[in-house]
């Protein structure tokens, strides 16, 4: 089969160079890449380093190899472009259709899917300008990553920063996985909480779950490779961001119901994949609880932790909002998912059988879509991601 055709755009911005280690993740995937640089963008890295990595030669102007027409082949020919970094300038200039060079030429006539992964100043990205021309973009069917949090250059630090070239990657794959479908989450803002709640009993000790928070991330991923803003609200999990997600770092289940409750105003949909605590401590020590002598432990009483799904479904933040719950079970698996689908009152609840080996922190997963409308979708085992995608699936179809 002919490998699937990607074009990296690279322009002129100090994370140029991490756009190799994103060269690199998609040829060893089996993708012919062609990087197309502006001639700013050679300032941070050659032409020579970006032609032995591709395997292609490389031009940022339109007057090479003329016989060959390649500011218009290279985009007609492409099943992906993707410009990483993609500068303020470079943002300006795809919104608005310039084209002065071999770059923005391809992005014109390119008639596949386009992804842009910006990195620039936090001012820069916050320009009412910027801003103008990444809405124009996103309301064209490209989707625009938004910038991860971090180190900028010199000492500056804030919104900005080049996400990691691993998660631009998946992104870029979940992207072409899909086509030419149009990004149907664009202009959605979606919550995702992930991971599992930890209850602290003492200073080194807690009361948590196995959960890994990897379907969470899937979910977060593929909705953002969807067009959406996606706010990830993450429970004890220790995976890298995923890009263009805002991600909230929470430990226990009442900090996360803080941070769904603060987000889910805002919310067009909100996916409650995390696994959280039913019961915490009554009483926390404050010193490590030590054994003494040969007497057995003190009891530990619990008490309810607020039951975060049923109160987001019941007390709807917006119109029309779309609630998603999760449900491990152990046995029974459909009756008890649908008893607990009555007894929370959401839209739809994804049911799946877990257990030591079943589940926590594989790669895959099986599930059941219960609706509130008496639907049932069954998701065989597979990747996590598929799950996710079908998950929002239903959701932008409940959304209309």
């Amino acid at each position: 089969m002919d490998k699937p055709k990607v074009v990296l755009g690279v322009s002129g911005g100090i994370a140029a160079y991490k756009a190799c280690e994103l060269l690199r993740r998609l040829t060893e995937s089996g993708h012919d890449v062609r990087v197309v640089p502006t001639e700013s963008a050679l300032h941070f890295v050659g032409a020579a380093t970006w032609s032995a990595l591709s395997g292609h030669p490389v031009s940022t102007e339109v007057w090479s190899d003329v016989h060959e027409v390649p500011h218009v082949r290279i985009g007609q020919e492409a099943d992906l472009v993707v410009v990483a970094p993609a500068t303020a300038d470079m943002l300006a200039k795809a919104a608005h259709g310039l084209a002065d060079d071999l770059l923005t030429n391809t992005l014109l006539t390119a008639r596949c899917p386009v992804v842009f992964a910006p990195a620039m100043h936090t001012e820069m990205w916050e320009h009412p300008a910027t801003q103008e021309n990444v809405a124009t973009l996103r309301r064209r069917g490209a989707v625009v990553i938004d910038p991860a949090v971090g180190r900028l250059t010199g000492v500056d630090t804030g919104k900005g920063r080049l996400p990691e070239p691993s998660e631009i990657f998946e992104i870029c794959r979940r992207v072409l996985a899909r086509g030419m479908a149009e990004p149907d989450l664009a202009g959605r803002h979606v919550v995702v909480s992930a991971g599992g709640t930890r209850e602290p009993l003492d200073p080194v000790r807690f009361l948590g779950n196995r959960s890994s928070g990897k379907q969470g991330y899937a979910l977060a991923r593929t909705a953002a490779a969807r067009g959406a803003r996606v706010t990830l609200i993450a429970a004890n999990t220790g995976l890298p961001d995923p890009a263009g997600v805002d991600v909230v770092q929470v430990g226990t289940a009442v900090q996360l119901r803080e941070a769904v409750l603060k987000a889910a105003p805002e919310a067009d949909a909100v996916v409650m994949a995390a696994a959280v605590a039913d019961f915490r401590p009554a009483a926390y020590a404050a010193g490590k609880i030590k054994k003494k002598d040969d007497r057995d432990p003190d009891p530990i009483v619990l008490v309810r932790n607020p039951d975060i799904l049923a109160e987001i479904s019941a007390d709807r933040a917006r119109p029309g909002q779309v609630i998603v719950g999760f449900a491990a079970e152990t046995d029974d698996v459909l009756a008890n998912g649908r008893s607990k689908l009555q007894r929370k009152g959401c839209d739809l609840l994804v049911v799946n059988e877990v257990g030591e080996r079943k589940t926590f922190g594989s790669e895959e997963n099986e599930a059941v879509v219960l609706g509130a409308d008496g639907s049932e979708t069954p998701v065989p085992y597979g990747p996590k991601e598929a799950l996710a995608e079908t998950v929002w699936d239903l959701v932008a179809r409940q959304l209309g």
